[in-house]
């Protein structure tokens, strides 16, 4: 954040600032003292001990070198991971597996060794510090006051839910802890640290601006404000977090029922709502328009200072190393790595999520789909992101052979079929919603663009709140306490961004208690299902959607397929075949991610999770 100018802290300052958060775990020299006063008696020192949290949040496109778990049933880089076979021990590397220096453990916050575990409760740990000390910040106005303890508050709130999600229910700490503390708190249910953070998320959005730009706090970085955390943050992630709780999966935790909770629902939707009054009112977020959509995921930026995320992004990760998270994201999905064994890219099951034109799901009988010409007629943002047999992948004449896709079996882009390319895909496709046309090694352009995972965009929570009004109400035609959109309406907002027209009516009728077997199982929910699919594609929701639908083990979702083809003479593909590369391992314990065994004999109230 230094280079966008926050607040502008010296780097040496924030450094001892750093220690002076771990000051329990660490013995400090004289020299190195400094008081409370200084540290937390003004608003500008205060937030330069508050912004240590925002290189807290883990980036997801870089942590384990292109996070694969997280894209679940999406892409295959060759032909399975340990995490498919149902090894969730390997998982260590992006979550939880501490950086090694000198021989021993040190805490490396460089964006390819960030990790979720430590980091979230590392940053747990400064919040609660920081919360102890604002009766220490007297050099400050009502304003600053509210603004430190809203930052402090929220991400409390928002490493716990960062951490819950992956590994259910916790202790919530929410009081400062020292070593020779007796640490034997019980790990609650998934509901119970929900709510527990939901209120401190609720208490940081009752503090905190919605545009820092439009604050007297703001004007000292005016323009360089985009990162910070507001309001709309924190109700954003206040509805995640009830949704989340409200969720098959995690209620099934709680309560035993594998059903939605109506009244989180209804609670989320009402959140949601608010989150949509205010972009409404403010503009301070907006959808982009369908011609620069791609702004979310990535934007050419010759001076390396533009960051993507346009006016939707509402969360993205902060980022200090933008060369190496750049060239993560050309390696994670481009033909042209070098040293890799094959690029990541998407499923064949996963691309029949992306609707034909009319708007149709493929195997709606009336889309048109035809499974002999796969690839001609689907909706807009099948052809944003797929890149197909033929597609034009290299700009330069220079590129040679290079310059088209050449996809079918045993063409140069597949992967153990005869091609030659080191980054040959093993599906049949490549996807370019993180890198566009031009970054390779002919056209040169991939130091002049920048991509991120945005962590939360206005685009979600539309789909949120139609998913938590649909499943607290009952109906797509309902609408929110305090909001008059309809969850069927705000689905249409999306797909009319999209380029495809409202969700035929046959889509939207029944109630959601309508279902058999599992509370997913309506026409409405299925659309939620693939429209969160297709406009949130890649951006690491796929994992814990699947797991909080309690629909991670159904074979629809465990199989990753290719697809086989010969080119016609006409370029089309002919003599189509769908292949089974993997089918995922998904038992009942892989609705949770195991705790590493040192953690769980700490104390017995600290059980492992059930099956690990």
């Amino acid at each position: 954040m230094k280079k966008h100018k926050i607040f502008r802290v010296q780097f040496i300052l924030m450094f001892l600032l750093a220690l002076c958060s771990c000051e329990s775990y660490l013995e400090r020299t004289p020299e190195s003292q400094i008081s409370d006063k200084e540290i937390y008696g003004s608003f500008k020192s205060f937030q330069g001990f508050t912004e240590e949290l925002y290189n807290c949040i883990t980036d997801y496109n870089k942590c384990g070198a292109w996070n694969q778990y997280l894209f679940a049933d999406e892409t295959l880089n060759k032909s399975s991971y340990a995490s498919d076979l149902g090894n969730y021990w390997s998982m260590t590397r992006p979550f939880d597996e501490p950086s090694i220096a000198g021989g021993g453990l040190r805490r490396d916050l460089t964006p390819k060794s960030k990790r979720i575990w430590p980091l979230c409760w590392y940053g747990i740990r400064k919040a609660n510090l920081g919360l102890t000390k604002l009766n220490l910040l007297v050099d400050a106005t009502q304003e600053e006051k509210d603004i430190i303890k809203g930052q402090l508050l929220f991400f409390r709130g928002w490493f716990h839910f960062e951490l819950m999600r992956y590994w259910g229910g916790l202790p919530y700490i929410d009081t400062l802890l020292y070593p020779d503390d007796n640490l034997r708190i019980p790990r609650l249910n998934y509901r119970e640290t929900a709510l527990m953070a939901a209120k401190d998320l609720e208490a940081a959005a009752k503090l905190l601006p919605v545009d820092w730009d439009k604050t007297k706090v703001g004007q000292n970085t005016l323009g360089n404000n985009r990162q910070r955390i507001n309001k709309v943050f924190a109700l954003g992630f206040l509805g995640k977090d009830l949704l989340y709780a409200a969720s098959p999966m995690m209620n099934e935790e709680s309560t035993g029922s594998n059903t939605y909770d109506q009244d989180l629902c209804k609670r989320a939707a009402t959140v949601f709502g608010e989150v949509l009054r205010i972009c409404d009112s403010t503009g301070v977020y907006k959808l982009q328009s369908w011609d620069t959509w791609t702004d979310n995921f990535w934007v050419w930026s010759p001076n390396n200072m533009t960051l993507p995320g346009g006016t939707e992004v509402i969360m993205n990760p902060t980022v200090y190393d933008r060369g190496r998270v750049r060239w993560s994201t050309v390696c994670g999905t481009s033909p042209f790595v070098e040293g890799y064994q094959a690029a990541e890219v998407p499923t064949n099951n996963y691309i029949k999520n992306y609707a034909m034109a009319n708007g149709l799901p493929i195997d709606d009988p009336n889309s048109g789909y035809n499974p002999n010409d796969p690839w001609t007629g689907r909706e807009p943002r099948f052809y944003k992101d797929i890149i197909i047999d033929g597609d034009t992948i290299v700009i330069s004449s220079t590129g040679g052979d290079d310059r088209t896709a050449q996809l079918y079996t045993g063409g140069r882009h597949r992967k153990d079929s005869g091609g030659v390319t080191k980054g040959g895909s093993v599906t049949g496709f490549y996807y370019k919603r993180f890198s566009p046309i031009g970054c390779n090694p002919f056209d040169n352009s991939w130091n002049y663009f920048q991509a991120y995972i945005p962590y939360l965009r206005l685009a979600d929570v539309y789909l949120m709140y139609a998913e938590a009004v649909y499943q607290g109400y009952g109906k797509a035609t309902d609408h929110a306490s305090g909001y008059v959109l309809t969850a069927e309406q705000a689905m249409n907002i999306i797909r009319n961004r999209a380029q495809l027209p409202n969700l035929a009516g046959s889509y939207t009728t029944g109630s959601a208690s309508a279902y058999t077997g599992n509370p997913t199982n309506t026409p409405f929910m299925n659309e939620i299902i693939r429209e969160r699919a297709v406009e949130l594609g890649f951006e690491a929701h796929r994992f814990c959607d699947l797991r909080r639908w309690n629909l991670n083990g159904e074979t629809k979702y465990r199989q990753k397929t290719a697809i086989d083809f010969d080119r016609g003479v006409n370029g089309k593909p002919i003599n189509l075949s769908e292949r089974v590369v993997i089918t995922r391992v998904v038992e009942k314990k892989h609705n949770w991610l195991p705790f590493r065994l040192e953690f769980t004999t700490l104390y017995p109230e600290f059980q492992q999770n059930p099956g690990w």
